[in-house]
């Protein structure tokens, strides 16, 4: 059984939709709803263990990094409620 994390990451790297969902809203959470974002980082704050990271369109937030390990600016984090699940590409 693949877990959600692993198939929203996989979906976020490839780009492809969601089979199961017959929808146009692409990544969701099946438990909650939210989506998993592809956002890379711009700056890390290690002592906090947030980033500030950026979408395509050039918002910014700051995401949780303690499940990710080790960062540098550029790498593109899968972004899910503010934390970081994965590192989809390392920088």
């Amino acid at each position: 059984m693949t877990s959600d994390v692993v198939r929203m990451s996989e979906l976020a790297r490839t780009g492809e939709r969601n089979p199961t969902s017959g929808s146009d809203a692409d990544y969701h959470c099946i438990t909650c709803s939210d989506e998993g974002c592809p956002l890379t980082v711009v700056a890390l704050d290690e002592e906090r263990g947030l980033a500030l990271c950026e979408d395509a369109a050039g918002n910014r937030s700051s995401v949780e990094i303690a499940l990710v390990g080790v960062l540098t600016p550029g790498a593109v984090l899968l972004v899910h409620a503010g934390t970081a699940l994965t590192v989809l590409e390392p920088a």
